[in-house]
């Protein structure tokens, strides 16, 4: 059975959400700088920590992981700051 959704990899980074990991201090400008950017294809890409392993046998009731999937944390910071770039429903 298809999914209803898959992502589309050969979508291209077009515009970072927010600020970026060095204005919110999320980062010592090494290889851990979480973020989030809108693709060229409207999708959004978020690099973040993964934690699945730690939070799959705690996920809410109805809350699924597919094995091509994993959960991943960022700082709530940085949602917050991206919040006016993200469009209303």
């Amino acid at each position: 059975m298809s999914r209803p959704w898959n992502a589309d990899t050969s979508a291209l980074f077009a515009r970072r959400l927010g600020k970026s990991p060095q204005e919110l201090g999320v980062t010592n400008g090494d290889n851990d700088c979480p973020d989030i950017w809108q693709l060229d294809n409207g999708d959004i890409a978020v690099i973040g920590r993964d934690v699945t392993a730690a939070y799959r046998s705690r996920l809410p009731e109805g809350v699924t992981l597919a094995a091509d999937e994993r959960l991943v944390v960022i700082p709530g910071t940085m949602l917050s700051a991206a919040k006016a770039d993200i469009p209303d429903a």
